[in-house]
């Protein structure tokens, strides 16, 4: 199986645009390359039954979130504020991720 590309990095604002959490905005917790899928906290919450452990004693059914697919989100730029796709630019002999709104750097 491939790498797949992926535009956010663990750590960015998204917002998702399209599915059920449409128009809900969150931190990008984790990135799997292989699948294409992202980890958003506090969207695509599903329940998970936890059996009794030693940092869980009393187990239980807890929320934790669920990946997505990584073309259901946008990134927000950290400049304007806004969802935008993004492109990547060579400046000073490394890449970078640029907002294509505003011309400035993500990263």
């Amino acid at each position: 199986m491939s790498m797949k590309k992926i535009h956010v990095k663990k750590g960015d604002t998204v917002t998702v645009i399209s599915g059920n959490e449409k128009g809900k905005k969150g931190k990008v917790l984790r990135v799997d390359h292989k699948q294409g899928r992202v980890v958003v906290e506090n969207l695509n919450m599903v329940k998970k039954h936890m059996r009794p452990s030693q940092s869980n004693p009393q187990g239980g059914v807890i929320s934790v979130p669920a990946p997505m697919h990584s073309s259901n989100v946008m990134i927000i730029c950290p400049s304007c504020g806004r969802p935008t796709r993004i492109k990547k630019e060579l400046r000073d002999g490394t890449k970078i991720r640029v907002c294509k709104k505003c011309q400035k750097a993500i990263d």
